[in-house]
């Protein structure tokens, strides 16, 4: 291979980016991506995405050596960006389940949704140990011990990668973000806050909290592995050494290859040169410059000419992005590389959906049932439905669905709101009214509030105040005026501060973000389902408790970790 031909494997530009076509070809790009809200041009069917895929691979077969892309994307709760793929339940409500075999199920079948799209590499699990709610991720952790992510994201990686890499249902899976992510200190993060922050911690500390879920991952084979934006200790992890060489590749034996995060070597110190030779020669093997593509392939060159970056370095990172692809069948001439779109056929299938609605069924958590409230009579003369996120798809899936940041409203076709599971559930006699306010309940047999967070996403996620917004109570409120049993269902990326209605309710379900399979929470709300979920998260009286998990000094939350109900 030319220098250029190694340095073009090392470079992953976005798609939305790409100042022409032709510089597939021109630098022998090894990888692009879709990040967030960089979508097909012809927009976001399966069709668009499978086409836009199909043209892109096209162009780098045409190189010399005919290498294949690795094509990146964040499919984080099933194939999210893309409308009518089935939105699996996020990771924190994935670590209430608790269940590492049907975590391995939703993953495989995240895999064959993406391979249908031609897709092959999925920035996903998040291993991250979240230690602070007020962090915009915390929902993407599947809980707050390292017990969680070591045991579910080893779970998860089985479910993407297949028994076989080569196998065409496979995909290749991505563990981030290496290390310490979850353990930033509030207030050296983006706006003062936490993500991309410090993480002010010991190396014993480290491994033991921050590390277990990369031990599990590389035991289960994961093929790669993304730096963290934040910093260990004042230094960044997309520069360190220490992180990247000693302990990941030399102690820990991985064997695949390291992906920096999206733009993350702009963020070390110094001028551009200074930033990229940083980040290579601490270990960094493929670099995601969404923009500056042109720019980076340029300036490594040029250190490598200088002497400044080893060729060593440079074999040695592209020997490991070659050795994922050839693992993946890439570079086996006799297989073809563009899409199967025989898969097409399953893409949003009740077969798969099903598999997400066990999983929410599995994930909610009960936290208060007075009275047996619960479970409720599908003969019920009246049920009155309230809040804002009864019929609103977007909130119920929350951030990574559709767009990046994820929205409100009816996001995505295919999915079923709690309010209409709810009408499906009952029976033909029973009347099911619904007022996103919560008034109008006098007169029904009882009152379901379903409230929370509207969506987000990393770096517009963290939250100084994690108390309930004002129209939530205010729906609560309303039903309980009615003299009614009241029954809330809160939708969240993190448990909340809940002592405004808490008292107020005769049972409270913690929903999380479920995704599109709304019909999981009335299967438990009518007990065709038994609780299961307990709190892969401390849930904390109030926000001076805040940061609360396993472990600190005068542990005492509104409710423990691994609590939840039954009935």
């Amino acid at each position: 291979m030319t220098l250029d031909e190694k340095v073009g494997q090392m470079t992953q530009a976005d798609q939305d980016f790409l100042k022409d076509i032709g510089d597939i070809r021109k630098y022998y790009l090894g990888s692009l991506l879709n990040g967030g809200d960089s979508d097909p041009k012809a927009g976001n069917s399966l069709a668009a995405w499978t086409d836009m895929y199909d043209r892109y691979q096209s162009e780098a077969l045409q190189t010399r050596l005919r290498i294949p892309l690795l094509y990146g994307v964040d499919a984080v709760h099933g194939h999210n960006n893309v409308l009518g793929a089935v939105v699996f339940p996020h990771n924190i409500g994935l670590g209430c389940a608790h269940n590492p075999q049907l975590v391995e199920k939703a993953a495989r079948i995240t895999a064959e949704e993406v391979r249908a799209t031609g897709i092959n590499w999925a920035f996903a699990p998040c291993v991250t140990v979240p230690q602070d709610i007020r962090w915009g991720r915390t929902y993407e952790g599947y809980g707050e011990t390292p017990e969680m992510p070591s045991l579910l994201g080893e779970a998860a990686v089985r479910g993407f990668q297949g028994q076989d890499l080569s196998d065409p249902l496979s995909i290749s899976a991505c563990a981030k973000h290496f290390v310490g992510d979850g353990g930033t200190t509030w207030g050296t993060g983006l706006k003062k806050m936490l993500d991309r922050g410090d993480t002010r911690v010991d190396e014993t500390a480290l491994r033991r909290v921050h590390m277990q879920g990369y031990i599990s991952a590389i035991r289960a084979g994961v093929a790669s592995i993304m730096p963290s934006y934040s910093s260990w200790n004042g230094a960044k992890c997309s520069g360190s050494k220490r992180l990247m060489v000693e302990i990941l590749k030399q102690e820990l034996g991985f064997e695949g290859f390291l992906i920096s995060d999206y733009n993350a070597l702009d963020e070390l110190p110094g001028d551009y040169k200074s930033q990229v030779e940083q980040s290579i020669n601490a270990g960094m093997d493929m670099v995601m410059v969404p923009q500056r593509y042109r720019e980076f392939f340029e300036t490594l060159k040029g250190l490598v000419k200088d002497g400044k970056v080893p060729m060593s370095r440079i074999d040695d990172a592209v020997t490991r992005i070659l050795r994922v692809k050839s693992a993946m069948g890439l570079l086996d001439k006799n297989r073809s590389q563009l899409a199967d779109r025989k898969l097409w056929k399953s893409f949003g299938s009740s077969e798969h959906r099903q598999v997400a609605r066990e999983l929410v069924r599995q994930s909610i958590v009960l936290l208060k049932n007075d009275h047996n409230t619960l479970p409720l009579s599908k003969q019920a003369a009246r049920i009155h439905v309230g809040g804002k996120s009864a019929d609103d798809l977007g909130n119920q899936c929350g951030g990574w669905t559709i767009t990046w940041q994820g929205e409100s409203g009816n996001v995505t076709p295919g999915g079923t709101t709690i309010l209409a599971a709810i009408r499906n559930a009952v029976s033909k006699n029973t009347e099911v009214t619904f007022s996103k306010d919560g008034t109008g309940a006098e007169g029904a047999s009882l009152g379901i509030a379903v409230i929370g967070e509207t969506p987000y996403a990393e770096m517009s996620g963290d939250r100084a105040d994690l108390r309930l917004a004002a129209e939530d109570v205010r729906a609560v409120d309303n039903m309980k005026r009615a003299g009614i049993p009241v029954v809330v269902i809160l939708l969240s990326g993190r448990p909340m501060i809940i002592e405004d209605v808490l008292g107020k309710t005769d049972a409270f379900l913690a929903a999380w973000l479920p995704g599109t399979e709304g019909q999981g929470v009335a299967d438990l709300l009518f007990g065709d389902y038994k609780p299961t979920g307990k709190l892969s998260f401390s849930w904390p009286r109030s926000m001076s408790q805040i940061p609360i998990h396993v472990g600190v000094p005068n542990y005492d939350p509104l409710f423990p970790y691994g609590f939840g109900l039954t009935y």
